[in-house]
């Protein structure tokens, strides 16, 4: 395995290369771009490289699904840390290009989404075509395929376009969350401000069958940060659930929660228990009443103690 060696959502110039550039091993690491989320994975499950920088949740438009499918089949990999990037666009274009001569742009399809009211106001008549990615999209205005391409502004010197206008965004406040993936292995140590993420089946489908889930987590007092329902493949009404909870893997609550997933759930897939970013551990919320760590263990011992008959 390639130790220095990180793969990421290419081509150069995307929001993910940004992303992996604000990590501080990223000074010392071989940055490759790869063309799609699975490509970059797989780079990772072969062995090709250490780790793999791809995007998984928008605050705008949701999860990822190419990165949520990914993470739930295939060999397995393990999310070791999260990064949150601000996201704004610049309508990037051919030197000398006025916006009277913008008539057709281009962007990620989840780009869309975040610049629709804008395109509306100010390019009424423009045709959108989708590119593999927004660095892609300048690419494409470079060669002369397209007029504009909604990118990072830091996209423009990388492919010879100008930033026609900044500061693009309908949302405001919007960011990408990144997952670092690498090989399974040991959790990094708690900090106390941590997420578990896991992807979680259902057996079978009967009325309360999703409550059933879910109160694995209620009754330990566990957070949830997202949930959301992918289909399996195995046909209409199959879905897994991809899940982020609020604590760490060795934390007694949660340990006890995917420990009773696991006794209902045909196949439960532990995808990692790492630092959340931008939180600082003082900034964690409350434990309720009953569902800190030396809880559980009180109420364990406790329960040895009866079974002893010392109660």
């Amino acid at each position: 395995m390639s130790a220095t060696r990180y793969t990421y959502l290419g081509p150069e110039g995307t929001f993910t290369e940004a992303a992996l550039r604000t990590l501080p091993e990223a000074a010392t690491r071989e940055l490759v771009p790869m063309v799609s989320v699975p490509t970059a994975l797989d780079a990772v499950r072969n062995g090709d490289a250490a780790a793999a920088l791809v995007p998984i949740e928008n605050s705008v438009e949701g999860g990822v699904t190419a990165t949520l499918d990914e993470l739930a089949s295939g060999a397995p990999l393990m999310i070791y840390r999260e990064v949150l990037l601000p996201i704004t666009f610049a309508l990037l274009v051919r030197p000398g290009t006025a916006l009277s001569d913008v008539k057709t742009v281009t962007g990620h399809p989840v780009a869309q989404p975040q610049v629709r009211n804008w395109l509306r106001t100010h390019l009424p008549d423009a045709l959108w075509e989708s590119a593999a990615s927004n660095a892609d999209g300048a690419r494409l205005v470079q060669e002369g395929r397209f007029d504009a391409a909604f990118a990072g502004e830091f996209a423009a010197a990388t492919y010879g376009l100008e930033p026609l206008v900044t500061e693009i965004h309908d949302a405001e406040n919007a960011e990408t969350r990144f997952v670092l993936v690498g090989r399974p292995a040991r959790p990094s140590a708690p900090t106390g401000a941590d997420k578990t993420s896991v992807v979680i089946w259902l057996g079978d489908d009967h009325p309360g069958a999703l409550l059933e889930l879910l109160q694995e987590f209620a009754v330990r007092g566990v957070n949830l940060m997202l949930i959301q329902s992918r289909p399996t493949g195995a046909g209409i009404g199959n879905y897994c659930f991809a899940v982020d909870a609020e604590g760490h893997i060795s934390d007694r609550r949660v340990g006890e929660a995917l420990m009773g997933l696991k006794r209902i759930c045909p196949k439960v897939r532990f995808l990692g228990s790492y630092p959340r970013a931008g939180v600082s551990p003082g900034d964690v919320s409350t434990l309720r009443p009953g569902t800190s760590d030396t809880e559980f263990i009180e109420a364990a011992e406790w329960l040895a103690r009866s079974q002893d008959g010392r109660a």
